[in-house]
């Protein structure tokens, strides 16, 4: 790995940069020289539209410091939104090198509870939105041979959570589109990793706290910064990270972890084929003891952040 680890006069789009993680992800770019288009849609949580002016307040505070940046509030669940953000990289400064999938809303609540839209909005927020961005930018990618998208996953759909089958089904669908860009674009010199942020933000403001447990992890999750999830966005971005694609990180405050994807941990074989029978009997008893177990996040990560 080569290459400056610096963004000067490269174009970054990042997404949902209107406050949180977003927003520390745009100042950073923007710092370490980059131009940036901060899209925000001004939505809630929920994802009602309730500050239209919140993403031309960010590229205000970036241009205040002596940067440039450009404000765009379409939504990255519309196809069409996701050109024009690109289009607006392109119109105002001639290309595209960078895009940061972070936009996200939040519509929790237990599996057996959850209604279709409510499982459907945060699918097309953050599955089909990062589909949506990540498809606009790949051609400019393609014929100019360079380009890196960092998406954000989380370890709601790594490892496990309760209460947000939507919310996982799309970071884990994220992870796994990362992988395909990855593999897809390889030969083009465009890289797709993931982050799984550790950080206080809007989106972790809506645990629900109604236990000392809950209470405090809330109180951990206070102490980390988004500022510290940028860093690591910003390093993804650039030349310095020309060989690290298809990669799954986490980052909680100082620490910053790769995560396992998905390979086989145990087999078992019967020439003779298997029956109903023999995989109660000899099959699954085998393969149990290597079974994970119905974790949340909070179970793996058990010790205070760094």
């Amino acid at each position: 790995m080569s290459g400056s680890s610096r963004l000067d006069g490269k174009v970054i789009l990042v997404t949902g940069a209107g406050g949180g993680i977003g927003r520390d992800v745009a100042l950073t770019v923007a710092a370490q020289g980059a131009r940036v288009v901060v899209n925000d849609l001004g939505a809630s949580l929920g994802g009602e539209v309730t500050e239209a002016e919140r993403a031309e307040a960010v590229a205000r505070e970036i241009r205040d410091a002596g940067g440039e940046a450009v404000a765009n509030g379409d939504s990255v669940a519309d196809p069409g939104g996701a050109e024009a953000m690109v289009a607006r990289a392109i119109a105002t400064w001639g290309r595209i090198d960078g895009i940061v999938n972070n936009a996200g809303i939040l519509r929790d609540g237990f599996f057996h509870k959850m209604s279709f839209e409510d499982f459907d909005a945060v699918i097309r927020v953050h599955l089909y939105g990062t589909f949506n961005v990540s498809r606009a930018a790949a051609p400019h990618f393609k014929d100019q041979g360079s380009g890196a998208f960092v998406h954000m996953t989380s370890t709601s759909g790594l490892i496990g959570n309760l209460a947000q089958a939507n919310y996982s089904a799309a970071k884990l669908g994220i992870a796994a589109l990362s992988k395909s860009i990855a593999l897809d674009m390889q030969r083009f010199n465009v890289r797709s990793n993931c982050i799984a942020p550790f950080a206080w933000s809007r989106m972790t403001s809506s645990i629900k706290v109604d236990t000392p447990e809950q209470e405090a992890r809330v109180r951990k999750l206070m102490e980390m910064k988004g500022e510290k999830v940028a860093v690591l966005a910003s390093y993804l971005l650039s030349d310095a990270a020309a060989g690290v694609s298809g990669q799954i990180f986490a980052a909680r405050n100082n620490e910053i972890f790769l995560m396992g994807q998905s390979r086989p941990l145990r087999s078992v074989h019967r020439g003779e084929g298997w029956t109903p029978e023999t995989l109660a009997e000899h099959g699954m008893p085998a393969l149990s003891g290597t079974f994970y177990p119905l974790s949340v996040s909070a179970d793996v990560f058990t010790w205070d952040p760094v």
